[in-house]
């Protein structure tokens, strides 16, 4: 009878031992290293939607980041800012934002008080002061080819919206990106009101936010020496590519790597 209590007593406590490694790996188990990484929100600018990020987000979705890459209106700066705002107020955890272009703008309007956003990408993107606009920007240095005449202007019920003229629209915009796709980026160009060009920028996140950037060499939007000037004003850890000013479809891997150390 002895024997059998301390056979039941040796065969519980193995079971009790068994049950405690189990409860360990599984909570091991339940904290993939995904969990741990930041959400990367990927804000596209003017003339491009979202698919201009498909790129960068495959990669970061494989190395098992969430990814989500919302549409930017580009109605207006106060606008598009709010409207990120509110969706960024729908995210849990930590953020890491990205953004191209005029996304810039957005995005240093959009995580301004917002504490889950733990650092601002920027890319071949503009990154204003309160009171700056980014036709100031964009022209502070030569060497943009995107002027008024690069643009078709057509009314619509609010305002005007510009796209880039197709003669125009890889030389200026996408000058490393085959032929082939530039044409299908040029149909499915999204324009911009004009009233975004002059619009001033409001309080901005990178004064408290810790910024990246990456400046694209031979971008005939937003000149480089433009990029250099906000990327070192605003304190960004800052790297170069030879890219034109679609720096994340030509250097897809540059742009991730930056993303990366920003989420680290």
């Amino acid at each position: 009878m002895m024997n059998t209590r301390r056979t039941l007593l040796a065969g519980s406590t193995a079971v009790a031992t068994v049950a405690v490694l189990g409860s360990t790996a599984a909570q091991a188990h339940t904290r993939p290293d995904d969990r741990q990484k930041p959400t990367v929100v990927l804000v596209h600018g003017q003339f491009a939607d979202a698919s201009g990020w498909n790129d960068v987000a495959t990669r970061l979705i494989r190395d098992g980041y969430p990814v989500v890459a919302p549409p930017n209106p580009l109605r207006s700066v106060a606008a598009d800012s709010a409207y990120l705002a509110s969706f960024l107020a729908t995210l849990s955890g930590p953020l890491v934002l990205a953004a191209h272009s005029y996304g810039g703008i957005v995005v240093t309007n959009a995580a301004t008080g917002n504490a889950n956003v733990k650092a601002l990408v920027y890319v071949a993107a503009f990154v204003p002061d309160q009171g700056e606009t980014l036709l100031g920007l964009q022209t502070r240095y030569p060497g943009s080819k995107l002027g008024e005449a690069a643009l078709d202007f057509r009314p619509y019920g609010g305002g005007v919206d510009g796209y880039i003229r197709k003669e125009v629209f890889r030389d200026v915009f996408a000058g490393d990106v085959p032929k082939a796709t530039t044409d299908l980026m040029w149909a499915g160009q999204r324009p911009s009101d004009v009233r975004t060009l002059q619009e001033p920028s409001g309080a901005p996140a990178w004064k408290t936010i810790p910024s990246w950037y990456l400046v694209a060499r031979n971008d005939n939007v937003l000149p480089a020496a433009a990029q250099r000037f906000m990327a070192q004003r605003a304190g960004a850890r800052t790297v170069e590519a030879s890219a034109s000013h679609v720096a994340m479809i030509a250097q897809p891997g540059a742009t991730v790597d930056l993303i990366r150390r920003a989420a680290r």
